[in-house]
């Protein structure tokens, strides 16, 4: 115990020197904390979830926004814990050197973490108290999120995003603490930063873990065939079902992206050589100085190119998948549409018997309109559905669209069984993936619980290829009049145009209506999902870059005492952001392209199944606009500090 105050003073005065690497660790964990909370307050606020008709489920929204925060918190404050730790290397050995053990050193390192933690996760919660009301008045204004939501803060989000915060900081420091017990008191006498072996066997272990994670995952994916939910269970648990495919899309994305940064100390160095090769017979001393730094100090550059890796691979997958299943949204949707026009509202709503006006005004019109439901009772089959439809909160609510008229007017679906001129009377169609769930089979009678609480009895006729844009029940429009409550159609599917349409109503050829309009509410899903927790990795670009930067002032003030200008300097410091940015593109370009690749041809070959097809693009413009914003984002955060370190007269202490 002794011993253990009497290296506090030198713990302390490396603590002072070292305050840039500890303001970014307390600042990145902060921001973790932060944005982890106000996703889950939001979270916390959508059980019992009442998102709008048509909208996507807010509450699995937010359910995925939490699980892509924490994934990215998780991701940043662990390097830069262990980025703080290995800048300390020298004074680490200083330490071991005046006489502490290896435990002691681990001792120092994890209270210094627990006391930035404690400070940082307070401060977090603090500021999601603010910005989760941020959040909720974005999703009412685009439509994901209904009028009156906000934010009530509620203690249970706040501990888990402590709990999170605290764990992720404990772990990170306490996996670096260990590689620097393991530093030799000799090392105290060096005064250059040269890494050894970076790939450190848990490092080793955990690649080769999430690898083999991500090959079984996908393995178990591809070959997996439907499975069916439990009896009362609520459906939902198909794996194979089109409907979910974007969420295993999105999971496998980001264990390709785990995968590849874990194994990062070995592609950077490999990366740096290539994209330096043309300045191996250079004489400008900033390009020689710039290579070679990346080079020897692996770990800086791994851990400054991080954040950037995760933005560029994160904009890279999510906006590329996004942009596939929309074009597939919108080409299925293309394909399975078979009027010749369709009427929408426009600044007036379509009338409740607006196919049958239309029919009568124009004898021979072939015209079906289609209107959205909301139904429950999915979960329950025909033998427990009388004892659950009592208790309407038992059931679980699902998005249906009401036929009236003739299903083969509007569309062509790919039947399995049944044809879709038995879509009449009191009967019903569902997709594949809705009848591999519930265990139904053709001329099974389906009891459901419609919006004004009546339960209807109605026949299985059709059992139709799940659509990526169509609800997975269509109901027959005589069995549920006189129960759509007021409900305007949302379209009238048309064979020739109408002589005269209602007042107020837009008509659009059907074979050219542009996107899909649920790939509308795909784009706002990725924004939620995704923004916030760019916006974090962005902000750690920044922070990375300044921990770096403030670490070198030896390093500057012996470059100036060599001889070297402040604009070499200044020139050595821009080119390695410019080469960390670029190797984060290089790997980020990697995954995108290798996830875009499967992601089309599960599209093609599993989903679309022949019925239409995508083509692989890669999204080049945001690619290139996250890219770019990195390199000045990296330039900015490393010129300044460096400019502001270069100012004073050239010391070497």
């Amino acid at each position: 115990m002794s011993t253990l105050l009497t290296l506090l003073p030198v713990a302390a005065a490396s603590l002072r020197r070292r305050r840039a690497a500890f303001a970014g660790s307390y600042l990145a964990l902060t921001l973790g904390v932060t944005l982890v909370a106000t996703t889950g307050v939001l979270l916390n606020d959508t059980i019992g979830d009442d998102s709008p008709l048509g909208a996507p489920s807010l509450h699995k929204v937010l359910t995925f926004a939490s699980g892509m925060a924490a994934f990215v918190a998780v991701f940043v404050v662990a390097s830069t814990f262990a980025f703080a730790v290995a800048q300390r290397r020298q004074e680490t050995a200083l330490l071991r050197a005046v006489g502490a053990t290896p435990r002691q050193v681990q001792l120092l390192i994890m209270g210094e973490a627990l006391v930035i933690a404690l400070a940082a996760v307070v401060s977090g919660c603090l500021l999601a108290l603010p910005a989760a009301p941020v959040l909720a008045a974005w999703l009412v204004a685009r439509g994901a999120a209904p009028a009156g939501f906000t934010a009530q803060p509620a203690p249970a989000p706040l501990l888990v995003a402590a709990a999170v915060g605290l764990a992720v900081a404990l772990l990170g420091a306490f996996a670096a603490s260990v590689r620097a017990s393991q530093v030799r008191p000799v090392e105290a006498l060096g005064e250059a930063a040269v890494d050894g072996r970076v790939m450190t066997p848990v490092r080793w272990a955990c690649a080769a873990l999430q690898l083999g994670g991500l090959l079984a995952t996908l393995a178990f994916y591809l070959c997996s065939p439907l499975l069916p939910s439990a009896p009362g269970g609520g459906g939902g648990a198909q794996v194979q079902d089109p409907q979910f495919a974007t969420q295993w899309v999105m999971a496998i994305d980001l264990m390709a992206i785990v995968a590849l940064s874990l194994f990062a100390p070995l592609l950077v160095p490999a990366l740096v050589r290539l994209l330096t090769w043309p300045l191996r017979r250079t004489v400008s001393a900033p390009a020689l100085l710039a290579r070679q730094n990346a080079l020897t100090s692996v770990r800086r550059t791994v851990s400054t190119a991080t954040p950037a890796f995760l933005v560029i691979a994160l904009t890279g997958t999510a906006v590329g998948s996004t942009a596939a299943f929309a074009d597939a949204m919108t080409a299925q949707g293309r394909a399975a549409t078979a009027a010749r026009y369709v009427l929408r509202p426009g600044t007036a709503p379509l009338p409740a018997d607006a196919a049958r006006q239309l029919t009568t005004a124009q004898p021979g019109l072939r015209a079906t309109a289609t209107t959205s439901l909301v139904i429950s009772g999915l979960g329950a089959d025909a033998a427990s559905f009388a004892d659950r439809s009592e208790n309407s909160a038992a059931s679980v609510p699902s998005a249906a669209t009401v036929v009236d008229g003739d299903l083969a007017t509007a569309f062509t679906l790919p039947a399995v069984h049944g044809t879709a001129a038995d879509l009449h009377g009191q009967s019903l169609a569902a997709s594949t993936d809705q009848a591999a769930a519930h265990d139904w089979h053709l001329g099974d009678q389906v009891r459901l619980r419609l919006a004004d609480d009546t339960v209807v009895s109605l026949r299985l006729s059709l059992v139709y290829r799940t659509q990526l844009g169509l609800d997975e029940v269509l109901i027959a429009g005589d069995a549920v009049a006189g129960h759509l409550g007021g409900t305007h159609p949302s379209a009238v599917y048309l064979g020739t145009a109408p002589a005269a349409p209602p007042p107020g109503t837009v008509l659009t050829d059907a074979q050219h209506p542009g996107p899909d309009p649920g790939a509308r509410y795909s784009w706002i899903v990725m924004t939620t999902v995704l923004g916030p927790a760019l916006l974090y990795a962005l902000l750690a670009i920044v922070n990375t870059m300044v921990m770096s930067a403030a670490d070198r002032r030896r390093d500057f003030a012996v470059l100036r005492l060599a001889g070297t200008e402040r604009r070499q300097v200044l020139g050595m410091v821009a080119l390695e952001a410019l080469l960390v940015v670029a190797t984060a593109a290089v790997l980020g370009l990697l995954v995108t392209a290798v996830t875009q690749v499967g992601t089309s041809a599960l599209l093609n070959h599993r989903i679309l199944a022949g019925q239409t097809s995508v083509a692989l693009h890669l999204p080049w413009l945001p690619l290139g606009g996250a890219g770019l914003l990195c390199v000045l984002l990296a330039l900015a955060a490393s010129l300044l500090p460096s400019r502001l370190a270069l100012s004073g007269p050239g010391r070497t202490a």
